[in-house]
């Protein structure tokens, strides 16, 4: 509904659910399989699924037009996926980077951290970024990672989603450090390890990326960077054709 309200075009990819669905409109089918593996006694993805994963983000993201990309997902258990990435690949602690995901409540949440500290334990030497990835899965956020290290080589703008897009950007970044220039992070997620992502995104130490928008969505699918969509239109309207003080013949005071 938000695409089509501000005139986005959609491409839906199918990174590996476990349901073969008949072709349709906007639909891109680039299994890799039924879903990734437990990554509690072993890698989420092979080596070579990784691989594949990153390949079929880079290109659908050649098959498509436009300057810019907005990046959204769909998964189950990735909020997981996504706090084991930013505990890894950012040195912070599993308990600061686990939130709610869906629902849980208090009791859940402490045995989703519990779970998933095991899991960190589980991969200890796992350490370099596409072992990392691989190690935690998530066949969307690999393709995501492909996704933005095409649109970053392209010169694309990459419109960034809240925590599961991020930690995406968290891992095309350690590959590539510049790729973040290309991004605009549009909502700040409602899950507490965005905002830790967000400031080991930024420029600088000192200097945290900002999300345009704060309105406490969890939802992610893509709704935060197609509801900050307008706000970029507007930005780029205003240093198009906005007058300056000369061209409208404001006289300066002295």
């Amino acid at each position: 509904m938000l695409a089509r309200q501000h005139g986005l075009s959609l491409t839906v990819v199918d990174c590996g659910v476990r349901h073969d669905f008949a072709p349709r409109e906007r639909l891109v089918v680039r299994k890799v399989a039924p879903g990734t593996a437990d990554s509690s006694v072993g890698p989420a993805m092979t080596a070579a699924q990784c691989e594949q994963a990153i390949a079929n983000g880079k290109d659908t993201v050649r098959a498509l037009p436009g300057n810019a990309l907005l990046l959204g997902e769909m998964g189950i258990g990735n909020t997981s996926a996504a706090s084991l990435l930013l505990a890894r690949l950012a040195n912070q602690d599993i308990a600061e980077c686990v939130g709610a995901g869906t629902g849980l409540d208090e009791a859940g949440q402490a045995r989703k951290r519990a779970v998933l500290g095991e899991v960190l334990a589980f991969h200890r030497n796992v350490t370099q970024p596409l072992d990392v990835l691989a190690a935690f899965g998530g066949f969307e956020i690999a393709t995501m990672v492909g996704a933005v290290l095409e649109a970053a080589q392209q010169r694309r703008v990459i419109v960034v989603d809240g925590f599961i897009a991020s930690s995406a950007v968290l891992v095309a970044q350690a590959l590539e450090p510049h790729v973040t220039q290309r991004c605009v992070f549009t909502h700040r997620s409602g899950e507490c390890g965005h905002g830790l992502m967000l400031r080991y995104l930024g420029p600088g130490s000192d200097t945290p990326a900002r999300a345009l928008l704060d309105l406490g969505l969890r939802l992610g699918e893509g709704s935060g960077a197609a509801l900050a969509w307008p706000l970029l239109v507007s930005a780029c309207a205003l240093l198009r054709e906005m007058a300056s003080f000369e061209s409208a013949g404001v006289a300066r005071q002295s």
